[in-house]
């Protein structure tokens, strides 16, 4: 199941993987921050590039590009940390690796293509669509599906009660 946009201009934040151009729905993004190291919980799949204290909440960072099955990110000079809340994490607030983020795009729902049936290497239920924006492609990302604690929950199992400790600790 793919997200629809709620209007038919909908804004995007687009941020680098690699070589690859990605984007999400603004509205889903709570803030961009600077890159800063993670601490780092031993078990997690490695995915989970760490938890991170923002204003006295701890709140799990994924590694995209690992999460979308492309190898470990790379910490680079332009790394950032975008903080996205979406209904599937149920509130939780969540951390994503990127190698840059670039910008605020503002695309008409009539320039969404759908996403190709073959030939990509991240699971067709990841991305929502893609669109054309000079000569890059931009593959927009179902955040709902690409974050879903409970799948993330699943491949996690070993780790679990270390995490949840982590965030109960920090809420008491």
């Amino acid at each position: 199941m793919t997200e629809t946009p709620a209007s038919p201009d909908s804004q995007y934040l687009c941020f680098q993987l690699g070589t690859q151009y990605f984007a999400c729905n603004i509205l889903q993004v709570r803030e961009i921050l600077q890159y800063q190291r993670p601490t780092t919980i031993p078990q997690m799949p490695g995915f989970i590039h760490g938890v991170m204290n923002l204003r006295g909440s701890v709140l799990p960072v994924i590694d995209l590009a690992q999460r979308l099955g492309h190898g470990a990110g790379r910490v680079l000079r332009r790394s950032c940390i975008v903080i996205v809340e979406t209904a599937a994490s149920r509130g939780q607030v969540l951390g994503l690796l990127v190698d840059a983020v670039h910008e605020v795009i503002t695309l008409p729902v009539t320039n969404i293509m759908p996403p190709p049936p073959f030939g990509n290497p991240i699971r067709p239920d990841f991305i929502s669509g893609m669109v054309m924006q000079g000569e890059r492609h931009i593959l927009l990302l179902n955040m709902e599906q690409v974050l879903s604690l409970e799948e993330m929950i699943a491949l996690a199992k070993p780790g679990l009660c270390q995490i949840k400790a982590a965030i109960t600790g920090a809420v008491n």
